[in-house]
């Protein structure tokens, strides 16, 4: 991990970490990285979600861009795998997206991509690292003739939408679908995209206003959709989180699906169907025992990655699978797009129940989930840094556990959170060695 960029961008709190001043020096160090690299005038597209600060953001950073010699088409509110797709699209040579995903509204954050779909390497993040932070060098404003031009590309959105309606398989007549769109990005795509395939579109929280995104709704807060769909008699809905690049669902009965239920519905389907590749399904550490499991009993391998969704991509890439994501609903469909994206989850789980001709509450039985305690604990870098010490205690936690269970232990990449997860067939004891943990992490701040 870099100095400013994490597993997952650049976060902060929009006008105090992340303020005007560092978006506008963001953009004109990358602008100036992909402007030597490319040898021309280079174009960005720049997308941002909901948040009141990513208006203020997106100025900052076109500014920024023009200022250095580079061109900025402005996309509006579109889903993080939106500027994946249209980058590409568009024939742009970077792409920028505003957005702190999952995180309450007062966060905010900067992912920069490259004209390929995918997210910058090390090596470019390291070079824009080094203009902000270790001031080697001045980013050359352009000549007044040279300067940037900004344009907003105003029916980019509905090319993605487009796409995604073409991957469509089957027909939804008749299915009623919810949707919450955590009054986010997908509060601009969702309903088109699934009206669209022609299911019963029942929407809800899909009227951002600034300081709503994400607050008691989408993927993070699955308690009022799950309450939604039994309550009126849905066939299932999806939930998506602010950038609307993870998708979790629920079945009739209110049940969640998870991203590990959901990817191995989605790997049993495409080994079926001889699509999946290299017989492998990419996973991460937090991925459920119960995942692991299912794939042993059908044959599919799970190569394991650190947490993080790039680390997944990487691992993806380098061997040749097609497949992989994370619990979180963060899934990779790498033979449609070069990122993860919740609206195409959506899309492909209701191709698979098209082809089955079952419910989302019988396909959900593929895998057996084990009980699983999660917390957070509140963590600065300098807690974080010294969790070593406590390797004995998460080791002998681990051991009592045997093979039915593990501990894991992990810092968060993008917010100020020390992770604990235990897993086990007795939920009593893994709520205790859960507290047990946690009461050692906190135990270090004193």
């Amino acid at each position: 991990m870099g100095k400013l960029f994490g597993t997952d961008g650049i976060r902060g709190v929009a006008n105090k970490e992340l303020s005007v001043d560092l978006a506008m020096e963001v953009a004109q160090a990358a602008g100036t990285v992909i402007k030597e690299k490319i040898g021309r005038k280079p174009c960005f597209v720049i997308g941002r979600d909901t948040r009141l600060s990513s208006s203020m953001l997106e100025s900052a950073m076109a500014a920024g861009l023009c200022s250095v010699g580079c061109d900025v088409q402005l996309l509006g509110v579109v889903p993080t795998p939106a500027v994946a797709y249209l980058v590409r699209r568009l024939g742009a040579d970077a792409g920028i997206m505003l957005t702190a995903s999952h995180n309450p509204f007062m966060d905010n954050g900067i992912k920069i991509i490259s004209g390929t779909g995918f997210k910058l390497s090390d090596e470019e993040e390291e070079e824009i690292e080094a203009i902000i932070i270790d001031n080697e060098r001045v980013p050359p404003k352009a000549a007044p003739e040279e300067i940037g031009k900004v344009t907003a590309a105003f029916d980019a959105v509905d090319q993605y939408i487009d796409y995604l309606v073409g991957l469509g398989e089957g027909s939804l007549s008749g299915m009623k679908v919810a949707l919450d769109c955590a009054n986010g990005c997908a509060s601009v795509t969702a309903p088109k995209i699934f009206n669209r395939l022609g299911a019963e579109c029942h929407v809800l929280h899909a009227e951002p206003n600034g300081v709503n995104v994400n607050r008691d709704c989408g993927s993070t807060h699955m308690g009022s959709l799950q309450e939604y769909v039994k309550a009126n008699g849905c066939d299932l809905g999806f939930a998506f989180d602010g950038d609307a690049d993870r998708c979790l669902a629920v079945d009739r009965n209110g049940n969640l699906v998870d991203g590990d239920v959901l990817m191995a519905i989605f790997a049993l389907d495409l080994k079926k169907r001889g699509k999946l590749k290299n017989n492998g399904l990419v996973v991460t550490v937090m991925s459920n025992l119960g995942l692991f499991h299912f794939a042993k009993e059908n044959d599919i391998t799970t190569p394991t990655t650190k947490v993080g969704d790039r680390y997944v991509l990487e691992t993806i890439i380098r061997d040749g699978y097609c497949l992989g994501g994370e619990q979180s609903g963060h899934i990779i469909f790498f033979d449609d797009m070069t990122t993860g994206d919740g609206q195409l989850s959506a899309v492909h789980l209701l191709g698979v129940l098209s082809r089955e001709q079952k419910p989302l509450h019988e396909l959900r039985r593929v895998m057996n989930t084990y009980p699983q305690v999660l917390k957070n604990v509140q963590a600065d870098d300098e807690l974080k840094a010294s969790l070593w010490e406590l390797d004995d205690l998460f080791k002998e936690m681990d051991d009592r556990l045997g093979d039915r269970g593990r501990v894991l232990v992990r810092p968060s990449g993008t917010e100020p959170l020390v992770r604990v997860m235990v897993e086990g067939a007795d939920p009593a004891q893994i709520e205790e060695i859960a507290g047990m943990i946690v009461g050692a992490i906190e135990a270090k701040k004193k």
